[in-house]
């Protein structure tokens, strides 16, 4: 017989349900059960310890790094981005201009040309998959969370947000930030 337990989404909410579940228990659920849960909680407790060293590891990088402290100074790049960005690509002379930088991470419009029209359709989605995932999450903050809006940057954003579908707006943040960086 199935047992359900309805937990709301998000990672907190799960991991405190899941301490609960584990510390408390129900009487719908067996010894066994509430020992795995348990064991669950526990190995989830240890990874995030070690996600929390390396975070602080990555931060003490970034503070100790001048390239590093540079990007962060661009809206929604953080050390994580920033070090990723400088591990992949170093300072940047391999590009000559930003927009190589933002084709090489795949943030630019593919292009589809027929009969001497262009069509332009999406990003190419060429290059590095996790730089170019990061961008756009750092983006979607700078469209959703930054609370001052009164720089050039976020002034175009809100402009641009008014104009296109939320997430054609991040990926077109995501392009200019690629090529500030």
């Amino acid at each position: 017989m199935e047992r359900v337990i309805r937990v709301r989404t998000g990672r907190h909410v799960f991991q405190k349900e899941l301490a609960r579940l584990a510390a408390e228990g129900t009487a719908d659920l067996s010894h066994r059960i509430l020992l795995m849960l348990s064991d669950m909680a526990a190995e989830l407790a240890t990874i995030n310890g070690r996600v929390e060293v390396i975070d602080a590891e990555i931060k003490a990088l970034a503070k100790a790094d001048a390239d590093m402290q540079r990007l962060m100074e661009i809206p929604g790049v953080g050390p994580t981005i920033a070090s990723a960005l400088v591990a992949a690509v170093g300072t940047g002379s391999s590009f000559a201009k930003g927009r190589d930088l933002a084709a090489w991470l795949g943030l630019v419009p593919q292009q589809i040309t027929t009969g001497g029209k262009a069509k332009l359709v999406g990003i190419s989605k060429h290059g590095n998959r996790y730089l170019r995932k990061l961008f756009i999450r750092g983006a979607q903050t700078v469209l959703h969370l930054v609370r001052d809006r009164s720089s050039p940057i976020t002034r175009w954003a809100d402009g641009l947000k008014e104009r296109a579908h939320v997430n054609v707006a991040a990926v077109a943040m995501a392009n200019k930030m690629a090529r500030i960086a």
